[in-house]
């Protein structure tokens, strides 16, 4: 999720934004490149994570068009300062096309219509338009996005986004990005609009691998929490007191902070739904497969998602790897 996604809301400290980049030595040519803001601004993916961004990117003092298919989102996003609309063809006169959508399927259907070139919106683009890509999507994906994207004469940057809804609305995502660094300068001013940014690459697929692996330790995480809380319970112990205990000494992060007290609630609203959290899993182990790395705790969290899903969780956060464990004990 990063739509949405792994991490929670940072501290109330921590909405300041920061740039970590690796392009220090042409980091003058780099900031030659046009920074100017954008008058306007294409949005697509306008879910829980979308709209929060685009809102923020309004507030910002960006013009956004976003583009939904349902009438019924037309008056809430415009009651949020954007500029709503059905028609894709409003989105062609923007420089930056931001794309947050669930998977790869979807950023393939709308940019490049799986094959038809009369509805691609790829192909509609003006040359210089920038393609800004911030879904959890695959390596081979973006890397083939990127392609495509050039040889028209288009950019194309990757920058997921780790983060869930109420760390998009507090401007507290965590951005990752990679792409050639003429257009990740001309992307620069709008992604600090929306949290902390980390630079890592000149090509897209590296952004999107590191998305992929954090969001596996956030899995694993959840997994390992659910699992030893429900040992508590069993025992009669008071679980709240363990997450307290370890977040206040060897595990301060904020995943197992904020996660392990939801855990404990039985708190599994979604931020990140359990199928779109079993597709991250999914491509994260494909990639693993690509490089030679066995990753067989990936692999069993990839197995409980499917059993959460079977007994009828589709619908809960990947908080819920916490309830099946809790199933399985009997609880």
């Amino acid at each position: 999720m990063l739509e949405h996604n792994s991490l929670p809301p940072a501290d109330a400290d921590a909405g300041r934004t920061e740039t970590h980049d690796i392009y220090q030595s042409s980091a003058s040519a780099d900031r030659m490149a046009d920074r100017s803001r954008p008058t306007k601004i294409g949005f697509i993916g306008l879910g829980l994570m979308g709209s929060a961004m685009a809102q923020n990117l309004a507030a910002a003092g960006y013009a956004v068009n976003a583009y939904v298919r349902r009438p019924e989102q037309l008056e809430e996003l415009e009651a949020r300062g954007l500029r709503a609309t059905q028609h894709i063809d409003d989105l062609l006169g923007c420089k930056i096309l931001i794309s947050m959508l669930p998977d790869d399927n979807a950023v393939r259907q709308v940019f490049f219509d799986n094959g038809n070139a009369a509805d691609a919106l790829a192909n509609r683009m003006a040359p210089g338009t920038i393609h800004l890509s911030m879904s959890t999507i695959g390596t081979v994906a973006a890397a083939h996005f990127a392609s495509e994207h050039q040889r028209r004469g288009q950019g194309y940057v990757a920058a997921p986004v780790f983060g869930n809804p109420d760390a998009a609305k507090a401007r507290q995502l965590a951005i990752v990005v990679a792409g050639p660094p003429v257009h990740c300068e001309r992307c620069r001013s709008l992604i600090e609009a929306l949290g902390q940014v980390f630079v890592v690459g000149t090509d897209p697929e590296q952004a999107n691998r590191i998305k992929l692996l954090g969001n596996m330790l956030t899995a694993t995480s959840l997994e390992v929490l659910g699992e030893v809380t429900t040992v508590l319970r069993k025992c009669g112990q008071d679980p709240q007191q363990f997450v307290d205990i370890m977040t206040d000494t060897m595990f301060g992060s904020r995943v197992h902070r904020l996660y392990g007290s939801r855990i404990v609630a039985g708190d599994y609203a979604a931020g990140l739904a359990m199928p779109l959290a079993l597709k991250d899993v999914r491509l994260a182990l494909a990639e693993a497969e690509r490089a030679g790395a066995p990753m067989p705790s990936v692999s069993l969290v990839r197995d409980r998602m499917i059993t959460a899903i079977a007994r009828g969780h589709a619908e809960l956060d990947w908080t819920a790897l916490g309830l099946v464990a809790s199933e399985e004990a009997g609880l």
